[in-house]
């Protein structure tokens, strides 16, 4: 807790009252004081600007078409349309007792001939009723393990577990569940902020029970999203992989025991059931046993400890993709979890209808939220990665996640959280990577979840960061800021204080950026570069800008020295922006800083990071204004030089060379524009920047995301199917800063066209490698 101590003056400065209540130590007595309400506030008032929003912002479509855009004739098959998929979050009773309906959530198959029905848990098994339980917040306060001394403070690992000594699980899913009270008190702990108690139940059984193992490896997943630190990765990875190993050896210890029986069998023919589900979203379903089958026949499944642990083991897997793909990273993962996950689906499905005799309701939880993530996380990946990770011959179905994950979150069992924490990751996250395509979809049924969320964990300081990027979706940065405010107070003292206040203080920092605030947003870099969070060298480059934006430009030049001795990132996305960094700022000391006017480097990070979307007209037409004043300094510098050569012949100086910066500013400023929806406006400048693009040979970045501003602009012309052909050209281009970044948001695009029915149009492509000439016209490559 000492560096979270060192914080403090800093939280000061971010504008944090102090409470006067506040505890130390590293675990508060939130039980004893009610529970905070900042959630429900702030969905209130985020419900209050999308309406307002509504009334303000009238959906109009500027008319035309963007034949001007030299790239591709215009097709005239625009009025194709779907309707949009329901993506809202059906509201539950959020108490755990209440009885769940017997219905089934029906989802067609990719092919369309299919009806799969997704597995419902919390049908009350045929013998008696389900077991009743406490709610946690009302369960035994002694059960949460009260010795605090004989657990580490705030780090988190798994040690002296000896896998020779791992013993079966021979539980029934009725004393499975009864045995896992504990894991849902502490699950609810742990999305109440109070972190220690989560981690301490965690810790009471995780050295041979692999749920209480996962739970450990879960906090440490969400330390290491949060953080981006490669530390707390790699940690969060050792715990999940020891936490497999422990789910293997538990696999192993049933398996064993059971040599001859239907286990070993099983084991060695599942595979065929994984083959024959190619083409489909889910595992191929064996034919459903009865209750006469059972009977009658004798037919015996694989025990409820072993579908357990391949779960548990299935889950470790997912987490440590998603860490790994965060670090652009792409790895088997995937493939294992998918392959445990099926196990257990299809042993769910054969059991039938008496499912509930042989499985525990948690395990089919888990099946559900696996499923559903695996499939909303391949959705989101560019289609030249995806070839690679879905070689073993199923496809990515987002709706059939959508759905699998509604149904783990409706029923209130120990993953729910997570489940909503994964729609709202893809809800707020993928629609911030794309928002021009995706706002209008997602920000209603984020706000959805939140609203459900807000039920059950009232004060969470991990639903509040979300409330704080939905705020943003719906343009109410003030409102975006104050939530990351409430979260960070709100985790103070506790275990995640130094990880929330530092992810939150990005986001907030952004907020500034995007608001013309420099000097709070310089503030918050400063900090965030001193703390060594995420990239120091971005931070203080990002300083340095801000600096340069209020008038500080000696300063500013004094941070940029600085920031070559701070590079030494080592996963690969992290290190491609510091690679950006060092080439901006090695490209101004060329000129000895003079050109640095004509440079907006700070509107260049928000363009790059497609954050005009979120900014109101009012500040998109100052930031317009700031690119109008640095072409200008281009304009003038040129007629200084061309001077020059009216009058010497043959002079030294150079010919001007200012094709990077105009290009680049010519960029932000249609981005802009696209913004405030003057897409016929941004036309000329795109096709500067295509007619010039073998002119523009640093910041090559340029072309590609021009032509991703070209398909927005044809977009909002209602010309979707010149989107495709632009956006489809952008994907072309190979080996320039910020690429993968790009192809995620040209995948969710065009996927969002798939959905629409707007056609392939492939005679209509640009083939980027014919045309080198200045003009691309009639909508071939020539």
């Amino acid at each position: 807790m000492e560096k979270a101590n060192d914080l403090e003056q800093t939280v000061a400065t971010l504008k944090i009252s102090q409470h006067s209540d506040d505890h130390t130590g590293s675990e508060t007595s939130d039980d004893e004081k009610p529970a905070a309400r900042e959630l429900g506030l702030v969905i209130a008032a985020l419900q209050n600007t999308v309406k307002e929003n509504e009334v303000k912002q009238p959906l109009t479509i500027q008319t035309g078409n963007a034949e001007e855009l030299h790239s591709g004739e215009v097709s005239s098959d625009d009025g194709l349309s779907s309707a949009t998929p329901d993506t809202s979050v059906k509201s539950s009773h959020p108490q755990d007792d209440e009885q769940p309906t017997n219905e089934d959530t029906t989802y067609e198959g990719p092919s369309g001939h299919d009806n799969i029905t997704p597995p419902t848990p919390g049908l009350p098994p045929t013998p008696g009723l389900p077991p009743t339980r406490e709610h946690p917040e009302i369960a035994r306060q002694s059960d949460d393990v009260a010795d605090i001394d004989n657990y580490s403070a705030n780090l988190i690992a798994l040690n002296a577990i000896d896998l020779k000594e791992v013993t079966p699980n021979t539980l029934s899913p009725r004393e499975q569940e009864r045995a896992d009270e504990p894991v849902l008190r502490a699950v609810h702990h742990l999305f109440n902020n109070r972190f220690m108690k989560a981690k301490r139940l965690f810790e009471s059984e995780s050295h041979r029970d692999p749920l209480y193992a996962l739970g450990l490896g879960s906090m440490a997943f969400l330390k290491a999203v949060m953080t981006t630190n490669d530390q707390a990765t790699k940690n969060a990875i050792d715990v999940l992989t020891t936490t497999y190993g422990l789910t293997t050896a538990q696999i192993d210890a049933a398996t064993k025991k059971s040599v001859g029986d239907s286990v070993v069998q099983y084991f060695t023919s599942y595979y065929n059931y994984i083959k024959d589900s190619r083409g489909t979203g889910l595992p191929a379903s064996p034919r459903p046993a009865t209750q006469k089958d059972v009977d009658e026949h004798k037919i015996t499944f694989v025990p409820n400890g072993i579908l357990r642990a391949h779960v548990a083991k299935a889950e470790c897997c997912l987490q440590i993709a998603i860490l790994q793909l965060l670090q652009e990273n792409v790895m088997g993962y995937i493939k294992c979890a998918y392959t445990s996950y099926s196990l257990v689906w299809q042993e769910y499905k054969r059991m039938g209808q008496v499912h509930n005799d042989f499985i525990d309701r948690e395990t089919i939880s888990g099946i559900q939220f696996g499923i559903g993530a695996v499939h909303l996380v391949l959705s989101t990946l560019p289609q030249k990665i995806l070839r690679i990770v879905s070689a073993f011959g199923w496809k990515a179905d987002k709706h059939l996640g959508f759905a699998l994950l509604k149904l783990c979150l409706e029923e209130r069992r120990i993953r729910s959280p997570m489940a909503s924490l994964m729609l709202l990751a893809y809800y707020t996250v993928l629609t911030s990577i794309c928002p021009q395509v995706l706002v209008d979809e997602y920000t209603q049924p984020a706000i959805e979840t939140l609203l459900d969320a807000q039920r059950t964990y009232p004060n969470s300081a991990f639903f509040l960061y979300f409330a704080g990027r939905t705020s943003r979706l719906a343009r109410n940065l003030t409102l975006s800021s104050q939530s990351f405010l409430y979260a960070i107070e709100i985790s103070k003292n506790e275990w995640a204080e130094v990880e929330v206040l530092q992810l939150c203080s990005y986001e907030m920092g952004l907020n500034y950026m995007m608001q013309h605030e420099w000097e709070e947003a310089a503030k918050i870099f400063d900090m965030l570069c001193k703390e060594r969070y995420w990239s120091p060298a971005v931070f203080r480059y990002l300083f340095g800008v801000c600096l340069d934006m209020a008038g500080q430009r000696t300063e500013a030049i004094l941070a940029y020295a600085d920031v070559p001795q701070l590079v030494g990132a080592k996963n690969s996305s992290t290190a491609m922006m510091e690679q950006y960094v060092l080439r901006k700022i090695a490209s101004l000391e060329a000129s000895g800083f003079q050109d640095i006017d004509m440079t907006l480097c700070a509107l260049e990070y928000l363009c790059l990071a497609n954050l005009f979307e979120f900014m109101d007209n009012g500040l998109l037409e100052q930031s317009l204004e700031l690119v109008d004043r640095s072409l200008g300094y281009i304009v003038e510098a040129e007629k200084q030089e061309y001077s020059i050569r009216t009058r010497e012949l043959l002079p030294e100086t150079p010919p001007p060379q200012y094709f990077d910066q105009r290009g680049a500013l010519l960029l932000i400023k249609a981005s802009l524009l696209n913004a405030m929806g003057r897409f016929k406006d941004t036309i000329i400048h795109l096709n500067w920047i295509i007619d010039h693009k073998e002119r523009i040979t640093v910041d090559k970045w340029v072309v590609p995301f021009a032509f991703w501003e070209a398909g927005v602009t044809s977009w909002g012309l209602d010309n979707k199917a010149r989107s495709r052909v632009f956006w489809e050209t952008a994907l072309k281009y190979t080996k320039y800063d910020f690429e993968y970044r790009l192809a995620v948001r040209l995948n969710l695009a065009m996927t969002r066209l798939d959905e629409l029915g707007i056609p392939h149009e492939p005679t209509k492509t640009l083939d980027t490698q014919q045309v080198d000439g200045t003009r691309v016209n009639s909508g071939s490559a020539s």
